[in-house]
């Protein structure tokens, strides 16, 4: 069972607040996550830190929550009424449909490892977000290169999207296969010991954009609406073009999980012809064109 220790923290309440995660698995911290808000409650970020703590999770995984918030454990526990806070609670009940989760209370501040940890990230976070603390200017490497995924110290970090706009985002990626064109003939008429190639491939790109975020370290759990996996292929010269398209409304864009899924559809390929066709190459993998988000549309020249 994963185990996610989850705090949150305010200054002033209301006031600039954070939250905190630890994800523990077999008893060893797996990862540390935080972020904040300019402007909320204590409550509010008690509940974004389970939230961000259950999309981490693999929804498949059995998970026990542990939290020293009696308002969160409480409610999803207890049965106690939901008073405030509507928009979150929808965002939790979303995130924790289908799981199966044991909720736990444990006593703030009474030397429990994990939660300790995870109150520290939410208080570190909080000052983050209090004016007050927030530097005067970005690092050099930040602001020189643009790097979203670099602290004002140069460490890595999972970027904060907690006070970003939900928006439609879609992102198209694309790669090429070269191949003996006679390897090719022999996908297209399904000759090969294997089976059905790119079908196969088709469901192995779907169900790696769905799990980037556990193979990418700093990207974000994010709930895809759409991911569809195609090829078009050049029988005379043995070359086939994997486009993979995903689709989601969200706080964060889908570029990875696009490059994700071509990526895997043509490791696929690969796999499943090598024993014809060692000399298969996958290249020119790229992202095509973006769109939503701050940043807007995106398309490449080439």
């Amino acid at each position: 069972m994963i185990e996610i220790y989850a705090d949150g923290a305010c200054l002033g309440n209301p006031g600039p607040g954070g939250w905190g995660v630890v994800v523990v698995r077999e008893g060893e911290p797996e990862v540390e996550l935080s972020g904040h808000e300019s402007a909320t409650t204590n409550n509010r970020m008690e509940i974004r830190a389970v939230i961000e703590g259950l999309r981490y999770v693999p929804a498949d995984e059995r998970v026990k929550v542990i939290s020293d918030s009696s308002y969160v454990i409480k409610t999803q526990s207890a049965g106690w009424k939901r008073k405030a806070n509507h928009d979150l609670w929808a965002e939790l009940d979303l995130v924790a449909a289908g799981r199966t989760i044991e909720w736990a209370w444990t006593r703030g501040h009474a030397g429990d490892r994990f939660n300790e940890v995870a109150n520290g990230l939410a208080q570190r976070a909080a000052g983050t977000a209090s004016p007050a603390n927030r530097p005067g200017a970005r690092s050099n490497l930040e602001g020189q290169a643009g790097l979203t995924h670099i602290d004002e110290s140069g460490k890595a970090r999972m970027v904060d999207v907690g006070e970003k706009a939900i928006t439609d985002r879609i992102a198209v990626a694309r790669a090429e296969m070269a191949m003996q064109p006679e390897t090719l003939a022999q996908i297209r008429s399904n000759g090969l010991a294997k089976g059905d190639v790119l079908g196969v491939a088709r469901v192995a790109g779907v169900m790696a954009a769905k799990r980037t975020h556990e193979l990418i370290p700093l990207c974000h759990p994010i709930p895809l609406t759409q991911v569809t996996v195609d090829f078009a292929d050049t029988p005379d010269t043995g070359r086939i073009t994997v486009t993979a398209t995903a689709r989601a409304t969200w706080k964060t864009g889908v570029e990875m999980e696009a490059l994700t899924a071509v990526t895997v559809a043509a490791l696929t390929i690969y796999d499943m012809c090598k024993a014809v066709d060692r000399g298969m190459r996958i290249e020119a993998v790229r992202l095509v064109r973006k769109s939503g988000g701050k940043s807007g549309d995106w398309e490449s020249d080439a």
